[in-house]
């Protein structure tokens, strides 16, 4: 199942997306994408590298220095981002230690996440997250909510959603890892900005997501999604990240 189809059944497609949609041909995929310009040449992709920005964001082990610490790290992503699309507003950030709507989410979620809601970001906090020593994991989480905020508030997810049915599966698994191959790039551009880094980033892209997604195959390989995390870490900039129009190797 992919995630158009669990969103489709939970009813959540207002909730998830924003934005608008246009037409043109897209190019250099076994299925390419027709007539979304949105997607293909998103005026995102022209914006150059993000600001570094300093962000003094602690996290503690206490409910309080966690929420602190959130809040702090989305509003830096807000300094980082803030150029990049018309009409900018700061992300309205709930915490909570349940999300207010599974709709949010599409599944009930046992642990910590954040999720984009609303037009807003949703942060489920539970002792996971609280009492993570490191914070890295936890940090790439909240940096890919704020990418589908980008992708939201820029028309790419509404777009992605719009694009026709044509009842291949293969087709639809190719478009919904170009969306979420996007998202880790966007984190990538994030975390640059950050002026984060680590080692290896791989076991920290894994244990980024939630465990109740993992029979879900929205990013595929995960050679792929370490890939496009790196190319936009590297870029710095939103740029780099145009997974629709790459090679379908490149988003298997």
């Amino acid at each position: 199942m992919t995630i158009r189809t669990l969103v489709a059944a939970t009813g959540a497609f207002t909730l998830l997306f924003s934005g608008t949609t246009a037409l043109l041909s897209g190019t250099a995929s076994a299925y390419p994408i027709q007539g979304a310009p949105e997607l293909t040449h998103n005026p995102l992709y022209k914006k150059g590298r993000l600001p570094e920005v300093s962000c003094k964001a602690v996290k503690g082990t206490t409910e309080a220095s966690a929420k602190k610490y959130i809040t702090k790290i989305f509003s830096c992503l807000d300094t980082a981002w803030k150029k990049t699309w018309d009409d900018f507003t700061p992300a309205e950030v709930s915490i909570n230690k349940t999300v207010e709507s599974e709709l949010c989410s599409g599944l009930k979620i046992a642990g910590s996440f954040a999720v984009p809601c609303y037009g807003g970001i949703q942060v489920q906090l539970r002792s996971d997250w609280i009492k993570a020593k490191s914070d890295l994991a936890v940090l790439l989480q909240l940096t890919r909510a704020y990418s589908r905020r980008v992708q939201g508030h820029t028309g790419i997810s509404e777009t992605w959603w719009a694009l026709p049915n044509s009842g291949i599966e293969a087709e639809t698994d190719e478009q919904t890892h170009r969306f979420y191959l996007q998202a880790d790039c966007l984190t990538g551009v994030s975390m640059k900005a950050l002026g984060r880094s680590a080692k290896d980033w791989k076991p920290l892209l894994d244990a980024e997501t939630p465990p109740e997604y993992d029979r879900f195959d929205w990013d595929g390989k995960p050679a792929n999604r370490l890939y496009w995390f790196k190319k936009g870490y590297a870029s710095g900039g939103p740029g780099a990240c145009n997974t629709w129009k790459a090679a379908s190797a490149k988003v298997a």
